[in-house]
């Protein structure tokens, strides 16, 4: 594709309009990747449709990306040695069933992009083909090459704990980065807007299993049996307000029981009782002293019962905590993409990324997009989720503007 230039503009604004030239050439392709993609969700690590349709087109373009060894997802290089660059998105679906009427609508029972993965997945494919026909462009005024490298991440297994980041972050595609950056869905965003916070912008998330054990018997002598529903009940209540004693309450740290299950009959004291719950903080320092004190509170709380208590701690991911540079970076980016007006500050939420990974390696910036277009709310991890399809051209706009300003060494 070449784009020509109405005016004598810097070399750094003919290569804004050429991105936005190319994405307006390209949206309705953009549409149709996601749709695609939205039809035939995948769960985590078992992507391979999605993988497969990924790998197609980058190497129909004549780029030539490698499949991650454990069988989905996939890593892309555009450009010539250089400063690395990270630009990832997410492909994986979730168990959930898909209640639109929409022709996208989900052709896999039982599991839906209900987070906006595959929009994700169609915006990073079409900024890897935008910078790889930038990087060959021998346009006047424009600088061939990018630079360095972008490095695009296809990753598996987001909505798994720990994450996919980890298996992409064995692969050592991390390594010498100077950055990383990601965009997620934001369906409490207007399409036109981005959200972008420095510092921390979701949380820690991690699971709790607790079982507890003990001679059942005759609800008559409670006295000869170990009450495990008392027990249970014991720790449903104290463990959270105990929890909020022993730590800063600015780390926002939150226990919350999600199933209790225990006995079948009201006469009778049950053998077992199981409790799962979520814990979800702000703070990194206090996500990693956690685990640690739950154990303890709980032992304690269950002590006085006589009951027997096993824990199951799954830790889940740290939040992500994006890094001034990046930020800066994605700030002038986004005023460049959508207007001053259109980029606005955005709170921490207590939903957990596993991007917050990739910060063990390189500064990162995660940004919010936009994608509600009116009518009724969206909102993610529903069955019902959509986006407005505008919010496609708007990502690949920013991520590759991020991406060169990123490789140029310029923060904002």
């Amino acid at each position: 594709m070449s784009v020509v230039a109405t005016s004598a503009a810097l070399p750094g604004e003919r290569v804004g309009g050429w991105i936005d030239a190319w994405v307006e050439a390209h949206a309705a392709e953009l549409v149709e990747t996601r749709r695609t993609i939205h039809a035939h969700p995948e769960l985590g690590y078992v992507e391979h449709e999605t993988t497969d349709l990924v790998l197609g087109q980058l190497r129909e373009v004549g780029l030539e990306p490698t499949r991650l060894d454990h069988g989905t997802g996939a890593i892309c290089d555009i450009g010539d040695t250089g400063p690395v660059v990270v630009l990832r998105a997410d492909i994986d679906g979730l168990p959930l069933f898909d209640l639109k009427d929409v022709p996208y609508k989900s052709q896999n029972p039982g599991v839906a992009h209900a987070c906006g993965h595959d929009a994700h997945t169609a915006m990073l494919l079409g900024v890897a083909r935008l910078l790889n026909e930038l990087a060959a462009s021998a346009e006047p005024g424009m600088a061939h090459g990018l630079g360095g490298r972008v490095r695009c991440v296809f990753q598996p297994a987001e909505e798994q704990v720990p994450g996919g980041a980890l298996e992409v972050l064995k692969t050592g595609a991390l390594d010498g980065a100077v950055a990383a950056f990601a965009v997620h869905c934001d369906p409490t965003l207007d399409v036109g807007r981005v959200g972008l916070k420095a510092g921390p912008i979701t949380a820690a998330c991690d699971a709790v299993k607790v079982t507890l054990t003990g001679p059942g018997g005759h609800t008559a002598r409670p006295h000869m049996t170990v009450d495990l529903v008392d027990a249970l009940g014991r720790v449903i209540i104290a463990t959270p307000g105990l929890l909020s004693r022993q730590v800063d309450p600015r780390a926002g740290l939150s226990l919350v029981w999600g199933a209790v299950g225990a006995g079948i009959a009201a006469n009778t004291i049950p053998d077992s009782g199981t409790l799962h719950g979520t814990i979800r903080l702000l703070d990194r320092d206090c996500w990693d002293e956690a685990e640690k004190l739950i154990r303890r509170l709980v032992a304690e709380v269950v002590a006085p019962t006589g009951a027997q208590v096993q824990i199951d701690y799954q830790r889940g991911v740290p939040p992500v905590v994006n890094s001034p540079g990046p930020i800066a970076t994605l700030t002038a980016s986004a005023r460049e993409t959508v207007g001053a007006d259109g980029v606005q500050p955005t709170e921490q939420s207590l939903g957990g990324e596993d991007f917050a990974w990739y910060a063990d390696y390189a500064p990162i910036g995660l940004a919010r997009l936009g994608t509600y277009g009116g009518g009724p709310p969206l909102d993610l991890h529903r069955g019902s989720f959509d986006i407005d399809e505008r919010a496609l051209s708007i990502g690949v706009r920013l991520l590759a503007r991020t991406a060169l300003r990123a490789l140029a060494g310029e923060p904002g």
